[in-house]
């Protein structure tokens, strides 16, 4: 390493970020955060696992041809297939990285591989050394290294960097860590592996116990060079060391972490944040550090005094640092196509001459209706424009709701499905039941609703509504996001997009059309 005092950012929001149930992401989308990962200035790109789906290598080798700057990364498990899943689609990267894993935990090795620790060294060895023969950079991981007796993962770690691993990630796989425990197991391996001086260490932590990014850090503190870390946190169970945090937390105390860096471009925060989580559709909590919507405001009157006074006495960092700055672009219903394309770009979209005129048609509609589009109204259009690029297979046509504090709710709904018209009615326990029991009836696909939220996305009285559903069919889960001035309407959108997703990811061909 030339500099050792620079922290690596290895992002994999669009691999174990995309693996937190229903945050499916399809190429576009994740072509897009692509794109504003390297306008963050990443140093690593995990764009996915190749061999665990078609749509998953596709998306990974898009990337790869797409995107200059930041290494790309794909996952391999410690099989020539998989090796070689994830070389095809990496060769037409700039800068490919194969990530190797394999299990080393005793947990792992008597109940999932059902190997000993010989074997599971021998396998380690000979996919780094399969895996060189396509790239050069290779990363190996040790998965559950935190719950792996110390002796064995540094016989592991030693043995693939001989193998000519350039890079050795120590994952904590299940949230197990402790912050000095886990700095400990760094140490340790500083101090027990001989050739640990040609490899980069990297951390990957999970925040089952709320500890991602402590931990992370506190091994930074011990000596580790790469970070592995999602935006928003996102990722399996609890998610994963949030980016934001580390990043700031490691540029706000500098006093601490000494002469530590990263290259991130921090005013890219904020965008890169709003972008994944629109496309996801999950909601970044209000309380969420760095970004989330009340980490820069103040309610209590002596805060606010204080503040007013000298923006440090509350505040340890500026709102700007992470570009949270108000717009000085007001768009309403007599701005051109031109202010509308510049304002789409100063946010981080690149849309097509035929995108950026169907996503105009409909800013000016919203416009009839609002006196004043927002930031967060354009991203809502776009995501919309997105998503058209995705068959339909059930449209809302028609919906009409009766409901009232005294009498039953009752909805009465046309869908369009291939250019024919269904209709059907049905009562429920309120306008939004009475809904979802409608479209149930006319697609035939049963599902639990497993969680909805319903949050304004823009501001004012005439707000769009963005309802989030989580829905299960048949043990998939998955969601659905629907956005509309009218509630009502956003909840039967969120509903239908996940049954289309349903649709079309398991291939229910839902009832046939019969006409009105």
């Amino acid at each position: 390493m030339s500099d050792n005092n620079k922290i690596i950012i290895f992002d994999t929001t669009l691999r174990d970020g995309e693996q937190a149930p229903g945050a499916s992401l399809n190429i576009r989308e994740k072509l897009e955060i692509a794109r504003q990962l390297v306008r963050l200035n990443v140093d690593v790109i995990e764009a996915g696992f190749p061999i665990a789906s078609p749509g998953d290598f596709e998306a990974v080798k898009t990337v790869a041809q797409e995107i200059r700057g930041p290494i790309i990364s794909g996952l391999s498990r410690s099989r020539k297939q998989d090796i070689e899943r994830a070389a095809e689609a990496l060769k037409y990267a700039e800068r490919g990285r194969i990530h190797v894993f394999l299990a080393t935990s005793k947990i792992h090795m008597q109940y999932k591989l059902k190997k000993a620790e010989d074997e599971i060294i021998r396998l380690a060895v000979e996919a780094v050394k399969y895996a060189k023969s396509f790239i050069e950079d290779i990363e190996f991981s040790p998965e559950d290294a935190s719950r792996t007796e110390l002796p064995f993962l540094a016989q592991v770690v030693s043995a693939v960097i001989d193998a000519g691993a350039s890079t050795v990630n120590i994952p904590d796989t299940v949230g197990y860590a402790i912050p000095e425990s886990y700095a400990a197991t760094i140490k340790y391996l500083y101090e027990n592996v001989p050739n640990i001086d040609k490899a980069v260490i990297s951390v990957h932590c999970h925040n089952d116990l709320g500890l991602a990014t402590a931990n992370s850090l506190a091994a930074v503190k011990a000596g580790a060079r790469q970070v592995e870390c999602t935006i928003n946190g996102i990722g399996e169970r609890a998610g994963n060391c949030s980016l934001e945090e580390v990043v700031m937390s490691l540029r706000t105390r500098k006093d601490f972490f000494g002469g530590l860096y990263t290259d991130i471009n921090t005013k890219q925060i904020i965008k890169t944040s709003k972008l994944v989580s629109h496309l996801t559709g999950f909601v970044v909590q209000p309380n969420k550090a760095i970004v989330g919507d009340n980490a820069f405001a103040h309610e209590a009157g002596i805060h606010q005094d204080g503040v007013l006074k000298e923006r440090t006495t509350y505040e340890i960092m500026h709102p700007a640092d992470i570009g949270l700055e108000e717009s000085t672009l007001v768009l309403g219903k007599h701005s051109g196509r031109h202010a509308f394309k510049d304002r789409l770009e100063q946010l981080g979209f690149h849309l097509t001459d035929a995108e950026i005129e169907e996503a105009f048609e409909r800013f000016k509609v919203l416009a009839d209706k609002k006196k004043e589009i927002f930031d967060e109204d354009l991203e809502i259009i776009v995501e919309e424009a997105f998503s058209k690029t995705v068959p339909q297979t059930y449209s809302l046509d028609y919906l009409g709701v009766v409901t009232g504090n005294k009498s039953i709710s009752t909805a009465t709904i046309r869908l369009k499905k291939d250019e024919k018209v269904m209709q059907d009615a049905a009562c429920g326990d309120g306008p939004v039941d009475a809904v979802y029991q409608t479209i149930e009836r006319i697609t035939g696909i049963k599902a639990e609703l497993l969680d909805y939220s319903l949050r304004s996305v823009s501001k004012g009285k005439d707000a769009i509504g963005e309802v989030v559903v989580k829905l299960c069919v048949d043990d998939k889960i998955i969601n659905g996001k629907g956005v509309s001035t009218d509630i009502i309407e956003a909840s039967a959108r969120a509903y239908l997009n996940g049954i289309n997703k349903i649709v079309r990811t398991d291939g229910k061909a839902g009832n046939e059309p019969k006409g009105i």
